[in-house]
């Protein structure tokens, strides 16, 4: 959402990608140099507050604004997580607008931003699987498509921590006998050097191991399944056919279902291009949405907050192409 001087302004850009995990911020120039960035931890307003979130993230555009050398910019391109809704859009560009970084601030979910690092113009569909799964879609007059994408209350099923989760259901009831065998139920708690889900429930339980390293499970769940688990599979198969349910149902809401239109697959379940689902989602693809055209991204982020904010203020193509190539010259 916009807050600020109306859209068309030319000039410098603030562009931010705040993820949970971590902040990216850029300062770019009209002509799309790129004159400082900076890196800080997550963004979680429903953790901290929003005080509290932008506070933090002042101390990143801080340092970036001190390499730049500069005070302010005209117009701030923030892609933001936890921005789920127009009104959560609308509190954030408020609480951004007020510490005058720039004269004009668009809020997005930070999904956009991986979208539009993945494509030369604002078209397409981008379907995130990270921590949690997430879908946008984009026309370039403006027209968008999204989900809520707050889990399972929402409808949603997939992601690291989802997959984490399946798998510890489907292992724990291996073990005791309510479901049927699996591998995953030696090799999740062989991760952590145990030999039993009993004592890995336990252990997670009392936080001998913190909560945070369950999400180590998921890449444990892909192992397994590779290894041919029929139950460790079908948790991945499931999460292709959610990955191209999510694309397809973008697709239609913005009439692109019978164009030639990229989706883009990003995040870090999807961008590790794991064989059985990076072809599962393919396949599945080519059948429900035959001209879709899948690509993985994995340029940083920041990228897409940066492009959108040139779009913003009108910028020239060469621009476009300048700031492209100095992100994309970092991708590993």
């Amino acid at each position: 959402m916009s807050v600020g001087v109306s859209a068309g302004v030319t000039g410098s850009v603030l562009a931010i990608d705040a993820g949970n995990s971590k902040t990216d911020v850029a300062v770019i120039a009209a002509d799309g140099e790129v004159l400082g960035t900076a890196r800080g931890g997550g963004f979680r307003p429903p953790a901290v507050g929003v005080p509290t979130a932008v506070d933090a993230l002042a101390e990143v555009v801080r340092e970036a604004f001190d390499e730049a050398g500069v005070e302010a910019v005209d117009h701030v391109s923030a892609c933001l997580a936890n921005a789920d809704f127009p009104v959560e859009e609308e509190g954030l560009a408020a609480a951004l607008h007020a510490r005058v970084w720039g004269a004009s601030v668009e809020v997005r979910n930070d999904t956009f931003a991986i979208l539009r690092a993945g494509v030369a113009e604002p078209r397409g569909v981008a379907v995130v699987c990270g921590a949690g799964i997430n879908c946008v879609g984009m026309r370039p007059d403006g027209r968008t498509a999204r989900f809520p994408a707050l889990g399972r209350v929402s409808g949603d099923w997939g992601g690291g921590w989802g997959l984490a989760e399946e798998a510890m259901w489907h292992a724990a009831r291996a073990e005791d006998g309510r479901g049927g065998p699996t591998a995953l139920a030696r090799t999740l708690p062989a991760h952590f050097g145990l030999d039993s889900m009993y004592a890995l429930i336990e252990a997670l339980h009392l936080e001998n191991i913190p909560p945070a390293r369950r999400h180590e499970l998921t890449p444990v769940l892909f192992a397994t399944a590779a290894a041919g688990d029929p139950v460790a599979r079908s948790l991945i198969d499931r999460l292709a056919e959610e990955v191209v349910t999510m694309a397809t149902v973008a697709l239609t809401r913005l009439d692109l279902l019978e164009e030639e239109t990229p989706v883009l697959l990003g995040g870090s379940v999807l961008a590790a291009r794991h064989p059985h689902l990076d072809t599962r989602v393919r396949d599945l693809l080519a059948t429900a949405a035959p001209k879709a055209t899948p690509k993985v991204v994995t340029a940083p982020p920041v990228l897409g907050a940066a492009l959108l904010g040139l779009d913003q203020a009108g910028a020239k193509k060469e621009a476009h192409a300048r700031v492209r190539a100095h992100f994309e010259a970092l991708e590993p």
